[in-house]
This record gives structure tokens, C-alpha cells and sequence, in this order.
């Protein structure tokens, strides 16, 4: 069977990996010079299977006065005249409800359990040399009242198997002692010891050496611009010529709405716009032991170690801007500062400024699987979970296209 991902992100890559591990002919297409470039590459680092909750829930609403009106928020809406974003943030207010985010994070620990089944054997038995590595996850609040809801979160979650620990502030400053100059604005935190951090862009760069080794075909610097699907196969029109294959998969990220609606599909996926940099640490400096969000700040901090070389990527926000691919310095002096108050690092040399769009849903499921174009799959709408999720979304799709029962309730992320 041929079959044809369109996306050479996280997303795509890996389900181009199983795909050809059940010996499929795989020809993935994307329009940047390299993979990894959408929203993968300079991505938080983090892998947090525990930490799935979505970003629309109850206390969103009071709080999107100040966050709209305020310069340095961490959430921005920049209106456009855009009736897609028009429709995700009246779906999204839709889905502020706790009913509905319980549901989600229901689903989404399922299909991050799946995930993690999938990504780190994979990384091992492959070799990737991508910095994986297991040292928990620590999210620090900032009063009693976030500590709280946090704590009422991990209650929950604890239902449904997560295993954290509430700590104190001082009990925080020993797990990570590169807080200690922050313990001031620290309440408490929450302590998952099942997390992990690895550099997905080196993830998706040995990927695709390893596909292309094995036969897979790669097009870059190739735009798609249309898709048509029937029950005799896919065509793919680019613009240097048009593709055809058995399937197609669908996992283009940011650009999924556009594409799918050329094929007849309403896909409600927005970019929602966020920023990293890459801090080098110096030889004989400590680096941060455990992975770190701030919620503060929105804010996050995971160590990187490979080849040798030593750094901690930080980053944070969220903007709904369309594809604005600015980079602010204000943002990044915003990061920077962050980096320096919190883990006491100061941001000196190449730090890497990088700005992705995460691919969201409204809801936060993603839409994984069959469509009513029977040769054409979606793998799209992970939003900020696009590295955590990728092994699991893929698993999911594959199961699909080869007609098998997902191991996981896969309902919640029907096309619809």
C-alpha cells in the first residue's frame, strides 16, 4: 500500500515510522526546507503525560478581561478578520465548562499513557540520540488559591491512576534546588515523577534519516495546496505536481484547516502561537535537575544535555494571532528574564529565539483517525501536547488505516 503524510513534524514523522514499520510504501511531503520547522523543532522539550489538561476550563472566562487587556499576558488575542478564529474562540468558550474539561482530560491521559508506550521504546530500540531523559516534572504555584486547585486536580487525576505528590515550598527547593533564589513567589507544587524531557527537533532529524534509509521518499520545499479523496484513492496536488497513493494521512499541523476543508473536511484547528529559547549553561555551572513550569508565568524549563553540549530550554505563551511569524523581542527579553528570576541562569551567547505555531482544537482532543474520505486520515490538533501525544496519536491512526481496535477508547478523538 502507498500512502502519502502530508507533515514532517512530530506528528508526521512518527506515523510515518509505524506506517513503514508494517511495511508500507511512505512518501511524506511538507513545505519547509527541513523537518521539524512547524511548531516541533523549538518546542518546550517537556514530556508530560500527566499534565494533559486542557487550556479551556471554567476559570479561563473570568480571567480573559485582564488577559486580553494586558500587554505582557502570557494568553493574547490579536483580532483579526479571520472566521476561523472567529469560530475556535466562540468553540473554545463552548468548551470552558468543567464537565467538558474533566471528559478531555479523561481522554487525553489515555491516549498520553498510549504515548508513552509507543515514543520511548521507540527512541530506545532506534538509538535516537535526542537528550531523552526521565527526571520528573515539577509545577510550581505561586498563592494558596492555585495551590489549591492544583491540589483538587491531583485528586482527580489520582482517580485515574496518575501518581503526584503535593510538596511545600521548602520541599520543592530540595527537589530543585535551582528554585531556591525564587522560593519567595513559590506556595507549593506539584511533583510528577513519571515525566520525561528530550529535544524533538533531534528527535524528527534522525527520524527522517532513518526513513529516508529505509525508503521512504521525502518531498520538501513542497507546498500542498490540494487534497482529493475517494474510495479508490488519494490524490495529492502540490505545487510542483500532484501525488498519488492507496491513503494519505493528514498531519500538517497549523495548516490542517485549510487543507482539510479543500478535501470537503471541517478540521476547527488554529495555530496558537508560543515562543522558546535554548540557554547554553556554562562548564561547572549546575544545571536544573528536574523539569520546571512556573505558573506564574506560564513558563517552562527542561534540561538538554547531548553531544556534550549543556542547555535548558524555556519556553512559554500562548497568542492567537494566525500564522504572524514575528519573533518580539519583548518576548523573548520576557523568557529571558524568567530564566534568570526562576533557575538563575543568566541567558548569555546563542540562545536560539524561536517562535511555532501548536496546532489546537478548541477542546484540546485532537482529531485522530477515519474520515468521511475513505482514503484520507487526520492526525492533527495536539496544540502544546504535540511532542507528548505523537506516539500515541500515531498508534491511534495507524490502527485505523490498517482496520485494527485501538487499545484506547478512540471515540473522544473521532472526526466529527
Amino acid at each position: 500500500m502507498r500512502v502519502i503524510v502530508i507533515g514532517a513534524g512530530v506528528a508526521g514523522l512518527t506515523c510515518a515510522h509505524l506506517l513503514q514499520q508494517e511495511g508500507l510504501k511512505v512518501t511524506i511531503v511538507d513545505a519547509a526546507a527541513a523537518p521539524g520547522r512547524g511548531a516541533s523543532a523549538g518546542n518546550g522539550a517537556q514530556l508530560s503525560y500527566s499534565y494533559v489538561a486542557p487550556l479551556a476550563e471554567p476559570s479561563v472566562v473570568g480571567k480573559l478581561p485582564t488577559l486580553l487587556a494586558d500587554e505582557d499576558s502570557p494568553l493574547k488575542f490579536h483580532f483579526q478578520l479571520d472566521p476561523l478564529q472567529w469560530r475556535w474562540g466562540l468553540a473554545f468558550l463552548r468548551a470552558c465548562t468543567i464537565e467538558r474539561a474533566r471528559s478531555t482530560t479523561r481522554a487525553l491521559l489515555e491516549l498520553a499513557a498510549l504515548s508513552k508506550s509507543v515514543l520511548e521504546p521507540l527512541i530506545e530500540r532506534e538509538g535516537i540520540d535526542c537528550g531523552f531523559v526521565r527526571n520528573g516534572k515539577l509545577v510550581v504555584y505561586p498563592d494558596s488559591k492555585s495551590l489549591a486547585t492544583a491540589q483538587a486536580q491531583l485528586r482527580f487525576q489520582a482517580q485515574l491512576g496518575c501518581t503526584q505528590e503535593l510538596l511545600s515550598t521548602a520541599a520543592c527547593i530540595a527537589r530543585e534546588p535551582a528554585l531556591a533564589g525564587y522560593a519567595d513567589r513559590i506556595a507549593g507544587g506539584v511533583w510528577t515523577p513519571s515525566e520525561a524531557a528530550a529535544d524533538c527537533g533531534a528527535y524528527c532529524a534522525q527520524l527522517t534519516s532513518l526513513l529516508r534509509a529505509r525508503g521512504a521518499e521525502l518531498r520538501l520545499n513542497t507546498r500542498v495546496t490540494a487534497l482529493r479523496a475517494d474510495k479508490g484513492g488519494v490524490r495529492v496536488q502540490t505545487d510542483t505536481g500532484a501525488i498519488d497513493a492507496d491513503q494519505a494521512v493528514l498531519c500538517s499541523g497549523s495548516h490542517a484547516a485549510r487543507l482539510a476543508a479543500t478535501a470537503g473536511l471541517r478540521a476547527l484547528v488554529y495555530p496558537l502561537k508560543g515562543y522558546s529559547i535554548t540557554v547554553p549553561v556554562p562548564a561547572g555551572a549546575p544545571m536544573p535537575r528536574v523539569s520546571i513550569t512556573d505558573t506564574r508565568r506560564k513558563v517552562v524549563f527542561a534540561p538538554l544535555q547531548r553531544g556534550g553540549r549543556r542547555a535548558v530550554r524555556v519556553a512559554g505563551f500562548v497568542e492567537l494571532a494566525g500564522h504572524d511569524a514575528r519573533v518580539p523581542p519583548e518576548r523573548i527579553d520576557a523568557l529571558a528574564q524568567a530564566t534568570r528570576e526562576v533557575i538563575g541562569l543568566e541567558p548569555a551567547g546563542d540562545i536560539a529565539p524561536w517562535c511555532g505555531f501548536r496546532p489546537a482544537t478548541p477542546t484540546g482532543l485532537p482529531i485522530l483517525g477515519a474520515t468521511p474520505r475513505k482514503t484520507l486520515y487526520l492526525n492533527v490538533g495536539q496544540g502544546a501536547l504535540g511532542w507528548t501525544l505523537a506516539g500515541g496519536s500515531a498508534r491511534l491512526v495507524v490502527d485505523a488505516m490498517l482496520g485494527r481496535r485501538s487499545s484506547v477508547d478512540a471515540r473522544p478523538f473521532a472526526y466529527r
